[in-house]
């Protein structure tokens, strides 16, 4: 009995000392509050599949916490909720809408203002329904209702019979303190019932060949578990594979399924597939494609008549040629002569949009006068596309200005070749290398054009053209410029590059630029810049002042990129993977470079690759959990083992450790310098950027819709970046920057934190807090930082700032 008081304590606890938090305060006399739900099940059985199928859900939690915050929200709402007032302003608004209507006679005005009366009505009846705006934010207290387990119970049961578990039940506990209730259901699924045998009823032998044919792919497999939902993907799969076999006119109201358990003593399950034939036919038809017709709708200019031509067996239609016929007919997959194929239509529908020249594309297929004709019909977009975006940069600096032009032309060589024009000009404050409290002006601008052509440009014959469309093969050439002006320094660097594309299914991406060419020129105009410079190179960071030495830089990548689930969307789970390998100076195996040399030209040979996972599982529909690993390598071969600074992985940041500033964390355990005013900075002076050749780096957040478009998050973000050679002062080693095996483990820094997100309908706003756990950068006996936290300065050499990120997007 002891033992029994003891479990509830921590409950008794909760309901005392939280009701306020819970929102029992909110219960009339005789209710009770449900607080939680729990599912006790075998390991076999799917328990997420049975959360989704309560009756009634409780509260909404903060973070799994005994905090219902939405419950408060709501009722804060109905403070300022007046049915009887909203009921008057809608009588209102309706009698001056019907007022405005009876004193006109025009047609398209009485339109417009029945149209704006029915928006009006409809807002004030979804409040009168769902409350006011703050109320629709939160919920009301989840009331106890003993009928709803019963309904719980009942779906159980019935998920568990489609799972094949004939003879299961499904009990329930409530246990009650005070006005908390927690409901636990016990479920015992019974022996599964399993497929003994599975026969073919097909009358139409073609059908019933085609079939056994394809009895592989089959969702139905002797001596495997009874599942209600292998019958209807069972029933999709043979619709879609005679679909795509020539039967147009198939519809699975065709195919039945009887279940036959007459051997219930040793739990089998004998299944009958039926294919019944059409009701006016003896068996089923397939239609094989007479002609295909192409229809290009653009307007007609000059009152043309209509023209006709014939390429690759396709009848085209249109006022006037715009476009090639021969790279239109290598995104048309439905070919005359050949039975019809679903999947066909779907890829040709796809390929033609993927074009970026069509605003729509329609397949229709005419069966009448006895033929079987595909319609393909098209209308144009806009041969000249401008745009232009104003806004605000918010990067690694202070904020400011900027203006975008974007310029497109379509089909510019009439062989849906799309020419674009992309130009940025941008204003923002960054922080003085040589002395941090000064802020300066920079300036940026940049240009940048590309040519993307819709298939691969290289001497392949027609055929392998042609089966290449499948992929939707791009090849883009850019060209472009870029400008920085700072009081400190000017840069520009002028670029080339040369890029496939393609993609397989509609998951899998991939990119080959097999020329990347950049000049690059940097010149100093203060001379404590270069001496700031001068002061990194004695301090081991070398890298920072190679990156303003004038340079040429070639490459090859190929990047590949897999999303199988639509990445980040809140209906299931998904994943993302992004992996790259480059390698640089490939071109001087075949030429020399000295006379880049001669031009004060730095070059580099080197290779690096990068692999970046990511996955988000949904928990519920409001929770979701989000990881991620991010890893790479760089390795020169230069004789100074240096790289282009572009190349080098960085640490830190809003969409990397949040807990330090953009690009400062690292390398390995080397120690920044420190700061000449740790009140405001702290210890350390992270002004400036650490880069390194190795990087490892993880995150995992848990992510909460509160209310509204707000969104709530707590992470962990643990990593390090490392070079390959020992980063050495004139004095002495400041930690370790060198990535080893036996040490690497104890130089992650850990950082967490917590966020807030605006999810506009346009962009998601984010505010993320940094907190630093573990600083690798610290002696050994100090790393330990999590208790040295402080939000606001003065700071000192023992406190560590809070570091404030605000992002556009989710973090990954």
């Amino acid at each position: 009995m002891r033992n029994k008081v003891t479990k509830y304590i921590p409950f008794f606890l909760t309901s005392l000392f939280l009701s306020g938090c819970l929102g029992i305060k909110h219960l009339k006399e005789n209710e009770k509050l449900l607080y939680r739900q729990a599912i006790v099940a075998p390991k076999s059985i799917n328990s997420d599949d049975l959360n989704n199928l309560y009756a009634q859900e409780p509260n909404r939690k903060f973070l799994n916490l005994p905090i219902a915050p939405l419950v408060g929200i709501y009722y804060l709402g109905e403070r300022r909720y007046d049915t009887a007032k909203l009921n008057r302003k809608k009588k209102a608004v309706e009698l001056k809408f019907d007022n405005k209507i009876k004193a006109t006679n025009r047609v398209r005005k009485i339109a417009n203002l029945q149209f704006r009366k029915q928006k009006k009505t409809e807002k004030f009846n979804n409040r009168l329904e769902n409350g006011n705006t703050i109320m629709q934010w939160g919920e009301p207290v989840a009331v106890f209702d003993s009928l709803k387990v019963e309904e719980s119970k009942s779906k159980f049961n019935a998920y568990l019979f489609s799972q094949g578990y004939f003879t299961n039940t499904v009990s329930a506990r409530s246990i009650t303190i005070q006005k908390v209730v927690n409901v636990t259901y016990r479920v015992n699924p019974g022996e599964p019932y399993k497929i003994d045998s599975i026969h073919y009823q097909i009358s139409d032998s073609t059908v019933n060949a085609l079939l056994v044919k394809n009895n592989g792919a089959s969702y139905l497999k002797r001596g495997e578990r009874y599942i209600d939902d292998n019958f209807s993907k069972e029933r999709e799969r043979i619709d879609l594979l005679l679909k795509d076999n020539g039967y147009y006119d198939f519809s699975r109201q065709y195919i039945e399924f009887e279940i036959d358990t007459s051997y219930l003593s040793n739990r089998k399950v004998s299944v009958v597939l039926i294919i019944r034939d059409p009701a006016y036919r003896v068996h089923h038809k397939q239609f094989f494609v007479d002609s295909v017709n192409f229809n290009i709708n653009a307007p007609n200019p000059l009152n043309r008549k209509r023209q006709y031509s014939k390429y690759r067996n396709v009848n085209y239609t249109y006022w006037q040629k715009e476009y090639s016929f021969k790279i239109l007919g290598q995104r048309v997959f439905v070919n005359q002569n050949n039975t019809y194929s679903r999947n066909n239509t779907l890829n040709t529908q796809r390929q033609l949009a993927n074009l970026d020249a069509f605003k729509f594309v329609n397949i229709n297929y005419d069966t009448s006068g006895g033929l079987f004709i595909a319609n393909i019909f098209t209308s144009p977009l806009d041969r000249y596309e401008w745009s232009n975006e104003i806004g605000v940069n918010v990067t690694q600096g202070y904020p400011g200005p900027f203006y975008n032009l974007n310029f497109k032309k379509r089909n510019i060589f009439r062989g849906l070749e799309n020419f674009d024009l992309n130009a940025r000009i941008g204003i923002e404050g960054v922080a003085s290398t040589s002395n941090p409290i000064k802020v300066l002006a920079s300036q940026e601008a940049s240009i940048n054009a590309s040519l993307t052509f819709p298939q691969f440009i290289w001497p392949l014959s027609e055929k392998t053209q042609n089966k290449a469309a499948r992929f939707n093969p791009k090849t883009r050439i850019t060209t472009g410029f870029a400008y920085t002006d700072r009081p400190e320094y000017r840069r520009s660097a002028s670029n080339l590059s040369a890029t496939y594309n393609w993609q397989n299914k509609q998951n899998s991406y991939y990119s080959l630029s097999i020329a990347n060419l950049s000049i690059i020129n940097s010149k100093i105009i203060l001379p404590e810049f270069q001496e700031f410079l001068d002061l990194q190179d004695q301090l081991g960071n070398r890298s920072l002042s190679n990156s303003f030495k004038p340079s040429f830089v070639s490459s090859i990548l190929f990047s590949f990129t897999w999303n199988p689930d639509n990445y980040g969307n809140a209906e299931r789970s998904s994943n993302f993977l992004r992996t790259s390998v480059e390698t640089g100076g490939n071109i001087f195996n075949l030429i020399d470079p000295q006379p880049l040399v001669d031009q004060g030209l730095a070059y580099f040979k080197y290779v690096r690759l990068n692999v970046d996972m990511r996955r988000i599982t949904v928990l519920n529909k409001h929770l979701v959990v989000a990881k991620r690993f991010n890893g790479g390598m760089a390795y020169s071969f230069n004789k100074d083992k240096s790289l282009p600074y572009e190349k080098f992985f960085f640490a830190g940041g809003s969409n990397s450790i949040r807990a330090w500033r953009p690009r400062r964390l690292g390398p390995g355990s080397f120690k920044p310098v420190l700061s000449a005013d740790p009140d405001k900075d702290g210890l350390f002076n992270y002004q400036i950027e650490q880069p390194a050749e190795i990087l490892l780096e993880g995150s995992i957040e848990l992510r909460q819709k509160l209310f509204g478009f707000i969104s709530g998050a707590v992470f962990v973000d643990a990593g390090n970046v490392w070079t390959r050679v020992e980063r050495k002062t004139p004095d002495e080693i400041q930690g370790t920057s060198k990535f080893a095996f036996d040490r690497f483990y104890k130089e992650i820094g850990v950082g967490t934190g917590f966020g807030v997100r605006f999810d506009f309908s346009f962009l998601i706003l984010r505010l993320d807090a940094g907190i630093k756990v573990y600083d690798p950068a610290r002696d050994k006996v100090e790393r330990f930082v999590l208790d040295n936290l402080k939000f606001f300065g003065p700071f000192g050499t023992n406190r560590e700032p809070v570091i404030y990120n605000i992002g556009i997007g989710y973090p990954f």
